[in-house]
């Protein structure tokens, strides 16, 4: 990990005859009436291994809806989303989200939320909306195989932005960020708690204050986390944890070179 400052007579006779007469007469009938009845059973049983491939065709459309995405699809079904995110998930612009590296789990919840209108952004809607399940994933495993570029910290806010997202602060119940999203920042994809490390400190900011303020992103309870987190946190808080945010990376060859003396 490195950091940057970031289902037997004839009538009776007769009448014996009348009777015999009666009864096969029922007798055909009643077997007239057991085919008539059988033919339309038959005919729905014959019909019923027909209807059996029409079910059995669907089930593969529902299974391709939710089949890990594709990085070679999602690189093209990615290219509106480079604009304002960068075409391979760093954003230039600070009010826009790094999405490289981000989980591809993550990147496909928060695409369902703008799609329903859970996690209200007029742009995202319209971006969104069209997108089919297998476009999300495809584009959320695309990003997930970019790697988020370092940022620099505030060396001035580094102390006390290390030390919440570090340790958190036990007096006044904020949790470490590091319990969820790693000590590295990377986040943990199976919880979908997402990565942090180099994002803008500019958008984690404008976030933290967000959840600070009331707006949440849904009513189950993984949406519920961050803004009662938030609303413990202060001004100062927040702008010290988003500086150090942006400054955390994984280690590189620079980090691990020793650093010159100071004459």
């Amino acid at each position: 990990m490195g950091f940057r400052f970031a289902g037997f007579r004839p009538t009776a006779l007769g009448s014996a005859a009348v009777l015999i007469f009666a009864m096969a007469a029922g007798a055909a009938m009643a077997q007239d009436t057991a085919q008539s009845t059988a033919a339309p059973a038959a005919a729905a049983t014959a019909a019923q291994p027909a209807a059996a491939p029409a079910a059995e065709a669907a089930a593969p459309a529902t299974e391709a809806a939710t089949k890990p995405g594709d990085v070679a699809a999602g690189q093209g079904k990615a290219a509106a989303c480079g604009a304002c995110h960068g075409i391979d998930g760093n954003s230039a612009d600070p009010q826009y989200p790094k999405l490289a590296g981000q989980s591809e789990a993550y990147i496909v919840r928060q695409l369902q939320g703008f799609k329903s209108g859970r996690r209200a952004n007029p742009i995202m809607l319209g971006m969104a909306t069209p997108l089919s399940e297998q476009d999300m994933h495809d584009v959320g495993a695309y990003f997930a195989s970019k790697t988020a570029l370092p940022g620099v910290a505030d060396q001035a806010l580094v102390e006390r932005g290390q030390q919440l997202f570090r340790e958190g602060d036990v007096k006044r119940g904020i949790p470490a960020c590091m319990a969820c999203h790693s000590i590295d920042g990377r986040g943990n994809p199976g919880a979908m708690y997402p990565q942090l490390e180099s994002q803008h400190a500019q958008y984690v900011e404008a976030k933290l204050k967000a959840w600070h303020d009331g707006t949440t992103w849904g009513t189950d309870a993984q949406a519920q986390i961050m803004p009662t987190i938030a609303k413990k946190l202060d001004t100062d808080d927040i702008a010290a944890l988003a500086s150090y945010i942006e400054g955390l990376h994984p280690a590189t060859a620079a980090d691990r070179q020793p650093h010159a003396a100071t004459p």
